[in-house]
């Protein structure tokens, strides 16, 4: 009886894992795909972006103190910072008129939205990082099945075209785990040097304008 019940179930699930093998495959491909892209973008930041003359961050500060707006956009214009973190800091020079409160929460927003965009970029690495062992192990795991009963019967062909199958999918699984982590770990450390460079920055901007506004407060009250 127990035999009758529990015999459909397991040609269900035998037809259910048979036929997750080709899309099991196609992910795996897709994430080799998408490694190799992440992989060259990495290249060209390199090359492109990383190869500038590292800011000396306290001396760019040291810079800011008692100038005006126009002079202060200069020197960021003539620094060697990223271009977002120019943008920023322009952004946030130009809105220097705001209220001290306003002025804060704007450096804020422009902060959190340099950190969300930099984790948007680390975030494609780490998801790659994590699906590929999962569906290296079910590329592993699913042509064992068939493997198996082949041996059962003799035919060592069968078993050999299901254990290089297995094989494939864990190789590429792993590299591209192994890959998009090195990806991701290397990336984090830039942004958050850079993310913090920039929240000294904006922090500096703020305290200038803060001087400024009560050099000017003194001066009214003066004459």
């Amino acid at each position: 009886m127990i035999e009758t019940i529990f015999a459909p179930l397991k040609e269900t699930m035998h037809v259910i894992t048979s036929g997750l093998l080709i899309p099991t495959i196609i992910v795996l491909l897709l994430l080799l795909v998408l490694t190799l892209v992440e992989l060259g973008g990495l290249v060209t930041e390199t090359l492109i972006e990383r190869r500038r003359k590292k800011v000396n961050v306290p001396e760019l500060v040291d810079v800011f103190q008692g100038r005006n707006n126009g002079e202060i956009k200069k020197k960021v214009e003539e620094s060697q910072l990223f271009r977002r973190q120019k943008a920023a800091l322009y952004e946030l020079i130009r809105h220097e008129s705001l209220p001290s409160a306003s002025l804060q929460a704007l450096a804020r927003r422009l902060l959190i939205s340099e950190e969300l965009y930099y984790a948007r970029i680390t975030g494609r690495t780490d998801l790659i990082a994590r699906l590929g062992p999962m569906f290296g192990l079910m590329g592993t795991l699913i042509p064992l099945g068939p493997g198996l009963m082949a041996l059962s019967q003799g035919d060592i062909g069968t078993l050999a075209e299901s254990l290089m199958i297995a094989f494939d999918t864990t190789v590429i699984g792993l590299a591209s785990a192994g890959i998009a982590y090195f990806i991701s770990r290397l990336r984090k450390r830039w942004y958050e040097d850079y993310l913090s460079s920039l929240e000294a920055l904006m922090d500096s901007l703020l305290e200038v304008f803060a001087r400024g506004r009560e050099t000017e407060k003194q001066k009214a009250e003066a004459i």
